[in-house]
């Protein structure tokens, strides 16, 4: 068995290479959004052209992203969502409702802080974690059926 994962959310911590770094010997492949903040703000405009209002500037950027969040998540056969400290990180929430609506396996990754404002989205989830250590258990669990030692 293998598995494409795909990890989503915050882009402000190394939760990301943890996993990676973590799952090296298991089947996994993994895909992401661009994680560059700057190329990922300003894609749409850099392709489709300048806009004068911030508004359109951004949209442009969220529909360019949108192509990739969109293939990586219809790809996967699991979605970890990262909801970090800092920002609101309303794409991570959009991200973790559109996989479970096409009824993939979520993984959840947050601080305690953020269990009140995300219970529905646990809810949706077949794992909540707090470390990125314990979604690499769970991707070994799935894969080898063995339990951390």
């Amino acid at each position: 068995m293998s598995l494409n994962v795909y990890l989503s959310g915050e882009i402000h911590t190394d939760w990301r290479e943890r996993i990676v770094e973590g799952a090296k010997g298991l089947d996994v492949t993994f895909n992401a959004p661009v994680t560059d903040h700057a190329a990922s703000d300003d894609c749409g405009v850099a392709i489709l052209g300048a806009e004068d209002n911030k508004y359109w500037h951004d949209h442009k950027g969220a529909m360019v992203n949108a192509i990739r969040t969109r293939k990586g998540i219809a790809d996967a056969d699991v979605v970890v969502v990262r909801f970090g400290d800092k920002y609101k990180q309303w794409n991570a929430a959009f991200d973790a409702g559109y996989a479970s609506a096409l009824g993939k396996s979520l993984i959840i990754l947050q601080p305690p802080e953020h269990d009140h404002a995300l219970k529905e989205v646990d809810a949706a989830a077949l794992a909540m974690t707090r470390e990125p250590e314990q979604v690499v258990e769970i991707l070994r669990y799935v894969l080898e059926g063995t339990l951390p030692g």
